[in-house]
């Protein structure tokens, strides 16, 4: 409890107490803050009333304070189709877009953008500059438009995204075929055999699969497998090649390696949980899920060019 026990040792001289004492000699200092703390907080109150009025800040009615600060960035008239400088309120997005239009103006840039344009494959890739140019720029336009799938290092999703880093290409791994692949899109598509095979032929190529790929040894089963799949009651051949390696025509895949980009067979522990996931997929088929968007009309024909030399070199291929 405090009292009103005078502070025996309020004197000058000594440290000030605030005066009251708890329990007979407990006492509370009252020290001054430093005075370079105070100019401190003092300083941060008059920035913020600044900032309310220079940048946009408090919501007012159905609107808010918009500031005085302007930033400046030229537009494209759609009707005209003409460059205007125009002056417009601060604001992240007015900023962003001033950057942008620096960067595309910029004219080290252009020049090297219209080298990139005019060279081929070999060039680019022989040229120290040009390929710094390429992992600079395409890291950027890659972590706009293809590492919401793909994956911010290109590594992918199992199942739902291919993996651009491990040199297994379902529709071709020269530049030239990425472009492609980037120009127009991909449709994968597998036909679902559940309604085609019994369930026994299905275990049976399943396991023929696994196989392929030293996953399962050879038995039996898989014997009957390898009739289906190179014969015409399966057909799988038809599209995976008779050597199982796949066909870049077809973006079928190579059953061959130890790639698994759909079904996660070495993720699974025991040979039966690799048969079960292998033939439920061989049942249900690729269907509208595998689906990769055209960029031709989103992106120009240069920014998919330095994008085909940088996912190619994601792979670490030469």
């Amino acid at each position: 409890m405090s009292d009103k026990t005078a502070n025996t040792q309020q004197s000058s001289g000594t440290v000030q107490t605030t005066g009251h004492a708890w329990d007979g000699d407990l006492q509370e200092y009252n020290n001054p803050l430093p005075r370079w703390w105070l100019w401190c907080f003092y300083g941060t109150i008059v920035f913020s009333i600044l900032y309310w009025f220079v940048y946009p800040s408090w919501p007012v009615g159905d609107t808010w304070i918009k500031g005085t600060g302007t930033v400046d960035y030229t537009v494209v008239d759609k009707g005209t189709g003409k460059e205007q400088a125009k002056e417009y309120r601060w604001n992240t997005r007015s900023l962003l877009l001033e950057d942008l239009g620096a960067a595309a103006t910029d004219p080290q840039r252009k020049a090297m953008l219209a080298k990139v344009e005019a060279a081929d494959y070999d060039q680019i890739v022989k040229d120290p500059k040009m390929m710094e140019f390429v992992r600079s720029v395409g890291k950027g336009l890659f972590g706009d438009n293809c590492a919401a799938c793909h994956g911010r290092g290109g590594q992918g999703v199992v199942g739902l995204y291919p993996n651009l880093t491990d040199d297994d290409w379902l529709w071709g791994g020269k530049m030239a075929k990425i472009n492609e692949t980037l120009m127009q899109g991909r449709k994968g598509f597998m036909p679902a055999f559940g309604p085609v095979l019994k369930p026994e032929q299905l275990d049976d190529v399943a396991e023929y699969v696994l196989t392929l790929s030293n996953e399962a040894q050879p038995s039996e089963a898989s014997a009957r497998g390898k009739e289906i799949f190179q014969g015409q009651v399966g057909g799988c051949y038809y599209c995976h090649g008779a050597d199982a390696k796949g066909l870049p025509s077809q973006g079928s895949a190579n059953l061959t390696d130890k790639i698994w980009a759909i079904v996660n067979i070495p993720a699974l522990k025991t040979p039966q949980e690799k048969q079960a996931a292998l033939k439920t997929f061989i049942s249900n088929g690729v269907n509208n899920t595998r689906v990769m968007p055209a960029w031709k009309d989103r992106l120009s024909s240069t920014d998919i060019k330095l994008l085909a030399v940088y996912v190619h070199q994601l792979s670490g291929v030469k």
